[in-house]
C-alpha cells in the first residue's frame, strides 16, 4: 500500500529540524494541552505527534503512556497531508488501519480525529489527535477549540525554540568575552613592561612627561590585566562548576538520549542498539544543535535495514584542539548493505524509498536530510558499505 507524503516533505522535515526539538524533554512543555485536548473532545485518549522522516514521535499524551511507531503504522501520516482536520469514525472498518496493532490489540481503538499542527510559515509539523475506543462525534464548537489548541502546542514549540537560540546566543556572547581577555592580555602585558623599562631609565631620560605617562599606563595596564585575570578565573570557575544548559550535550547526556529515543525501535525489531564513548572528553560540554536530527536518523536508517538479530553500533568521540570541539560519530549495522550507486546518490543529496528488512516503507528523505544538515554544519560524510553485509556511517562536526 502506498503511503502518503506531502508535496512539499523535505522542506517539512527541515523545518523540523530547525525547531531542533529534544523528544525527551517535551512532555512537560505541552502535557497539559494533551489534556485538554481530550477533555474538550471528551474523548479517553489524546496524542501531540511530531513526524520526522521515519517514526511518529509522541511527545505528549492523555490516557496512555507517550510512545513512539513507525511512521508508516501511523494516522497521523494522513493528517500531515493537507490542512484540514482528519477523520476516522471506525478504524475497524477502514483497509488501512484495520489490522494494525493499536486497533487489534490494546488499546483496542475504533475512533481517531486529527488536526496538523502548522507552524508559522504553513508547514505540517505534526498532529494533535484525539482517539477513543467508541465513536465520538466531534461538534463545529469542540473544532474549533481544538485548532486553538494546536495552535498552542505550535506557539510552545516555537517558544522552546526561541529560548533554544537565546541561550545559544549568551553562550557565543561568554565565549567572545573569553576570548577578548586573552587577546587583551599581550599587548598589555607589553605596555606594562615598556613602561617600566621608562620608569627604570627615568633619571637618565629626565623626561618628567615621559615618567608621568609611563605611571599612568603602568596603573591602567595593570588594572586591564587585573580585569582580564578576573574574566578568565569566572570562566574557568564557571567551567568546572557548570551544569549542562538546555541547549548543550556532553557525551554522556547525548549517549543517554540516544539511548531513551531509539533503543525502543531496536527492541521493536529486535536488533540490538550499542552505544558506546571513546576519548577523554566525555563530560565536556558542546551545542546540541541538529545533533539528534542527524544521529537519529542515520540510527533510525541502520535499524530500518537490520534483519531480526543483527546489530546497530553507534560510536561517539569528542575531539578538542587549540580551543575547537569536533564530534566523530559512527554508526554502523549488519544490515542489508548498499551499492556503490546508492552511496553515490545519498552524498549528493539525492534519495529514494526503498523497503527495509521487516518490508518497512521507506520515504526516501532520511539521508538525503541527513547530509543536509551536516554540510549545513560544516561537516563531513563518509559512507562505506557492502550489500548483503553492512553500512558504516562516519560523521566528523565542528562543534
Amino acid at each position: 500500500m502506498d503511503r502518503p507524503l506531502p508535496e512539499n516533505e523535505f522542506d517539512r522535515l527541515l523545518q523540523l529540524s530547525d525547531y531542533d526539538l529534544d523528544h525527551v524533554e517535551l512532555e512537560d512543555h505541552v502535557k497539559d494541552l494533551a489534556k485538554l485536548a481530550a477533555k474538550v473532545a471528551g474523548t479517553n485518549i489524546s496524542l501531540v505527534n511530531l513526524i520526522d522522516a521515519y517514526t511518529q514521535w509522541s511527545v505528549a499524551s492523555e490516557g496512555i503512556p507517550v510512545m513512539q511507531m513507525p511512521r508508516e503504522d501511523s494516522v497521523c501520516q494522513y493528517t500531515i497531508m493537507g490542512d484540514k482536520p482528519f477523520e476516522i469514525k471506525d478504524l475497524t472498518k477502514d483497509e488501512r488501519f484495520k489490522e494494525k496493532f493499536y486497533v487489534t490489540d490494546d488499546p483496542n481503538l475504533k475512533y481517531y480525529w486529527g488536526v496538523p499542527l502548522k507552524s508559522e510559515s504553513g508547514i505540517n509539523l505534526g498532529a494533535l489527535c484525539v482517539v477513543d475506543t467508541e465513536s465520538k462525534f466531534i461538534s463545529p464548537e469542540k473544532v474549533a477549540l481544538l485548532k486553538i489548541i494546536a495552535d498552542e502546542i505550535v506557539n510552545r514549540l516555537k517558544l522552546i525554540k526561541t529560548v533554544s537560540f537565546l541561550q545559544s546566543e549568551v553562550q557565543n556572547a561568554r565565549e567572545k568575552q573569553e576570548q577578548v581577555a586573552h587577546d587583551i592580555r599581550g599587548p598589555i602585558g607589553g605596555i606594562i613592561g615598556l613602561a617600566q623599562i621608562i620608569k627604570e631609565k627615568g633619571d637618565k631620560n629626565q623626561l618628567e612627561d615621559v615618567l608621568e605617562f609611563a605611571e599612568v599606563v603602568q596603573n591602567s595596564g595593570k588594572s586591564l590585566l587585573e580585569l582580564a585575570d578576573e574574566i578568565l578565573s569566572n570562566k574557568e570557575g564557571a567551567k568546572k562548576e557548570a551544569v549542562l544548559a538546555d541547549d548543550e550535550y556532553n557525551l554522556l547526556r547525548l549517549k543517554e538520549n540516544l539511548k531513551n529515543l531509539y533503543e525502543v525501535q531496536g527492541e521493536q525489531k529486535k536488533v540490538d542498539l550499542h552505544i558506546t564513548l571513546e576519548g577523554e572528553n566525555k563530560e565536556t560540554a558542546f551545542p546540541r544543535a541538529k545533533l539528534v536530527q542527524i544521529l537519529g536518523n542515520l540510527i533510525s536508517n541502520a535499524i530500518k535495514f537490520t534483519p531480526e538479530g543483527g546489530q546497530v553500533t553507534v560510536n561517539l568521540t569528542l575531539l578538542e584542539k587549540a580551543g575547537k570541539k569536533e564530534l566523530l560519530a559512527e554508526v554502523k549495522d549488519t544490515g542489508a548493505g548498499m551499492t556503490e550507486e546508492q552511496i553515490e546518490a545519498i552524498l549528493k543529496g539525492e534519495g529514494n524509498t526503498t523497503k527495509g528488512t521487516s518490508g518497512e516503507k521507506g520515504y526516501g528523505f532520511g539521508l538525503p536530510l541527513v547530509k543536509h544538515l551536516i554540510d549545513g554544519m560544516g561537516g563531513t560524510l563518509k559512507i562505506d558499505s557492502r550489500p548483503s553485509a553492512y553500512s558504516l556511517f562516519e560523521v566528523a562536526l565542528p562543534v
